[in-house]
Formats: C-alpha cells, structure tokens, sequence
C-alpha cells in the first residue's frame, strides 16, 4: 500500500471503513454521525452486513462507492490493504462475537481499529486479541464512548488534583427499561442477538451497559476494583442471559463500590450515573443531565458546576464546541472519542509521538480488556454464590 506523506496525513480526512452498522442496526448510525461531527473523517468503505444483499443496499444508503461495498470483512481487510487510497482505519460495530475476528484480520491488514465495546465475547478471544494488537503496533480504540463527555473529563482532572481527597466509595449505575418484556423472544434483531450467548457471550446486560458503568467509574477515578461480589438475576422468563446485575466492588486502595447495571427497570431508558465520594468532597455526574457535576466539599454548600461556566477548567473546555447552555449531549460525546482517536491514527501514520494526555484520553484494548476481565469475573462469583472474585490482573 502506497501511504501519503506525513504533512497530508496530518491536514486530509482520515479514510476509515466501517464493518457492521446496516441497514437495522442503531449503533452503527450513531458511529457515523460522531465521526462526521468534526470533519477530520471519511467513510469510504464497508461491509455493513453479513448478508450479501443487505450489505449492497446499506451502502448505497448512506453513499459508500459500489465498488467499495463488501459482501464479507475478510474481501474488505483485503482489498483495502492493497489500494493507494485504501482505509487507514476500520470502525467494528457488529455482534460482540464478531469483534475479535474482525478486529483480527484489519490488524493482520496493518489497518488501525476503532471498535465498539465489549470488546469481545469471551476472555480468552479478548486476551488473545490484546497480544496481536500489542504486536501490531497499530492504534486500537474502543468506543466506551461516556468517557468523551466534557464533564466526565472535568470530573477526572478533579479526581486527580486531589480536590475530593482519597476515594472512598464509586457508585455506578445504569438502567433501562427496554428488556421489561420478552421482545427477544419475539425476535426483535437488538434485543435477539444481545441475550444470545452465542453471540452476546457469558452476560448480557453487564456485557452491553453494564460495562459502561464500569469503564466510567475507571475512567474518572483512574482505579479498578481488585475484587467483585456479583447478583445477577434473569427476570424475564425464558431469556438465556442475565438482564439484570448488581455487584459490590473492593478497591486495593480501601475504596469500597457497587455498580448496578439493570434493563428491567420501568421508567427508565439511558439511566447513567456516577456519584464518587472522597475524604473531603464528593461529585456526582449524571448522563440525563450530562452539561452539569454536583460538586460538595464537606461542610460547604454545594456546588453545580456547568460546563462552560466558571470554575470549570481545561479538562471540560478542551472538548467543548459550544458556549455554555449551548447543549452539547450524547452524540457530541461520542464525537469527542472519534476526534481523539483520528489524531491518535494520524500521529502513529505521521511517525509522530502523539500528546500523552490524548493518549490516556482514549479508551484502548487494555481498557476493552478490563471490561471482559470484569464481566468474567462477575459471572464467576454469581456462579459461586456471590462468592468475592479477584479480577485478573
């Protein structure tokens, strides 16, 4: 593959090509309109569907060349790596047991990967998938796309300057209602294929929201829980996978946790939340609300903090598009992610060392990793009685 040169790598669109995100599909649409957002990406090419016919036609909906329209990832990976103006990344947006075969081949392409979470649908696939990447050399991001949010960066950099002291207790939380009925059963694709094991792997609602929780938690106090005591419950009859999980968490630090992660919850549908409390402060964030922290040092009225406003900081403003109460929200979040994640890949191709502070800002295979690592063992200890579990190292 002839590659450009590094001042055209720096200042052209990033090609990428997506594999997944059809005709059907929600995530896939949310993907594509987070990487136009900053118009520093272009999709040029696809496989957006397993099924030959699906796949022509999702292309020609959203304008990707026919010759560019692929019937399998495998023709994808291959044909892209060989042309001039072949993609320089793919985005991975299909079935969890998809990932890692897909995420494999663009790897073994020398084609950097942006992919959504879990990051596989096994531990074994996940770890096995670390090790190529680590080989490679090549940029892996994966989308656990609430660490973009402005605010949930602030909330980080305040962590870290020590305004909340040393951390005592996480809790994360995200419910939803959408799984209350059996529409799996009923043959609804998003719910079908989410509560398959086959598909899906060992847990459904940790392994889709569940994980989301636990990579944000991750994310703001910069700690991961060494040990898990997991409850997880499957309300609707009949559904093979778990739609409903509460877990406590222990921290090596002394930090207690838990993390509720439920799909089964009447009245709710992206319920997300983080509230972290410290020797002197406690900060609370919640994805409805997503412009704001609640922020209250011990003994002090409390404080909103609103993004754009005053007291709040770099962290928040280096992210931001608009003037505050401008709302910026979910999609915008998620653009944050792709922006970071293109100037990570234009630096790798440039041969230029990117910022450290981009690098620690994007999601990658290790945190990908982390996530299966958790959701194995919460299944472990829910399979011994809700026995404590150390999370592998």
């Amino acid at each position: 593959m002839v590659h450009a040169t590094n001042d055209a790598i720096e200042t052209r669109k990033l090609r990428v090509g997506m594999v997944g995100g059809g005709r059907e599909a929600f995530i896939g649409a949310v993907h594509r309109l987070a990487m136009r957002l900053d118009d520093r990406i272009q999709l040029v090419a696809g496989a957006l569907s397993s099924d030959p016919e699906r796949a022509r036609l999702s292309a020609a909906d959203i304008g990707i060349a026919a010759d560019r329209a692929y019937s399998s990832y495998q023709e994808m990976a291959k044909a892209e790596a060989a042309r001039a103006d072949g993609i320089e990344g793919v985005v991975i947006v299909t079935p969890n047991h998809m990932h890692a075969p897909v995420a494999a081949a663009f790897l073994d392409a020398g084609i950097d990967i942006i992919c959504d979470k879990p990051l596989s649908a096994t531990l074994q696939q996940a770890e096995d998938l670390a090790r190529r990447a680590a080989k490679s050399g090549l940029v892996f991001a994966v989308t656990l796309n609430n660490t973009g949010y402005a605010m949930v960066r602030e909330a980080r950099a305040m962590v870290a300057s020590g305004a909340l002291g040393k951390i005592r207790i996480v809790r994360a939380e995200y419910i939803q209602d959408w799984l209350t009925l059996p529409i799996d059963a009923d043959g609804q694709k998003q719910a079908e294929w989410r509560t398959d094991p086959a598909r899906a792997g060992r847990s459904a609602c940790l392994a889709d929201i569940g994980v989301h929780a636990y990579s944000l938690a991750q994310f703001v106090t910069g700690q991961m829980p060494d040990a898990i005591a997991a409850d997880l419950t499957t309300f609707v009859p009949g559904r093979r996978l778990d739609d409903n999980a509460h877990v406590l968490m222990r921290y090596a630090s002394g930090a207690r946790g838990v993390l509720i992660a439920s799909q089964v919850s009447p009245g709710n549908y992206n319920r997300l939340s983080l509230k972290i409390y410290g020797e002197k402060a406690g900060l609370e964030w919640f994805a409805h609300e997503p412009e704001v922290l609640h922020f209250a040092a011990f003994g002090e009225p409390a404080r909103t903090l609103t993004r754009g406003g005053p007291g709040v900081g770099q962290a928040a403003g280096s992210v931001s598009r608009m003037p505050a109460e401008h709302p910026e929200g979910y999609v915008e979040g998620f653009a944050n992610l792709y922006r970071d994640a293109a100037a990570l890949i234009a630096a790798r191709r440039a041969g230029r060392t990117p910022d450290p502070a981009l690098v620690a800002a994007v999601p990658n295979i290790h945190d990908g990793l982390a996530g299966m690592r958790f959701i194995e063992a919460a299944v472990d200890s829910h399979e011994n009685g809700g026995a404590w579990t150390t999370i592998a190292a």
